[in-house]
């Protein structure tokens, strides 16, 4: 219990300091109640976005204050995964049950024509959303996405085993900062990481990548941000993917981001890049 209340006390920290007003509601479906943070101009283009695993709604902190400004923003606690959304209802076996979930999200909240922007697995999901109900979308945005055009370091899930197995804070944040080179710069951050060593997910779904011939027929406008110095994949090798896969698709690599640092480290050309596509 001691565990549980650290980590919704960093949680809430985190929240607080978005810099926009924002409201938390509780999103029925079959699968249990989905935690959504609502910011943002009540006519503004609906965006959804899903966070990287393992790091919840409140990762946003550092890309609200702009993406609010013309949007209605929705983000999400993934279904599964740590957070205040809540996995009581039925089980979640596959991608297929993922979309169920997303699909009662968009009815609940009249999504429909939304831009939808996710990061590492959370974009892996936008992606698959993106294939199985193009017409609900209206932009897709990915960032730095895990397992999508190509595979996933050897050395980069080698290096995360340890922390997967028996996490501890000080595994999460060696993990970290061997990802990224340094620590979060805002403190807040780094003690949020830290508490969710000892929180448990229900259920993460593993990232099946998507059939080159599915991503060809995709008719959703995609920009795809990588991070250069990402440890997680080849970031030189997914874009060529990308530009192949999705050949209509925008495709940029940040030069000063790494995988775990996007979106929170330095956001300034990332924030910048998204608003001038959603727009």
């Amino acid at each position: 219990m001691g565990d549980e209340m650290t980590f919704f006390a960093a949680y809430e920290t985190v929240l607080r300091r978005w810099p926009v007003e924002v409201r938390s509601v509780d999103v029925p479906s079959p699968y249990g109640s989905t935690r959504v943070q609502i910011c943002g101009p009540k006519d503004g283009v609906p965006l959804v976005l899903l966070p990287g695993g393992g790091v919840t709604s409140v990762a946003w902190f550092a890309n609200v204050g702009s993406l609010a400004r013309a949007h209605r923003v929705y983000a999400v606690d993934l279904m599964g995964d740590i957070g205040r959304s809540v996995h009581d209802g039925a089980p979640l076996h596959d991608a297929d049950d993922l979309m169920a979930w997303l699909d009662t999200l968009f009815d609940e909240l009249d999504l429909d024509g939304a831009h939808l922007c996710g990061h590492s697995y959370g974009a892996w999901m936008a992606l698959t959303y993106a294939l199985h109900a193009p017409h609900r979308l209206g932009r897709l945005a990915l960032l730095d996405p895990a397992n999508c055009f190509a595979g996933m370091s050897l050395r980069y899930l080698v290096r995360a085993l340890p922390m997967l197995l028996k996490p501890t804070a000080e595994r999460v944040r060696a993990f970290h900062r061997w990802e990224t080179g340094r620590d979060p710069e805002d403190p807040a951050w780094q003690a949020f990481l830290d508490s969710t060593a000892t929180t448990r997910r229900s259920k993460v779904i593993a990232m099946r990548r998507p059939k080159a011939q599915d991503l060809s027929a995709c008719t959703v406008a995609t920009l795809v941000l990588l991070a250069e110095r990402s440890r997680a994949h080849d970031a030189q090798r997914v874009a060529a993917a990308a530009r192949r896969l999705l050949p209509e698709a925008s495709v940029t690599i940040l030069s000063s981001a790494s995988h775990h640092s996007i979106p929170t480290e330095r956001p300034a050309e990332l924030n910048h890049l998204l608003t001038q596509f959603l727009a």
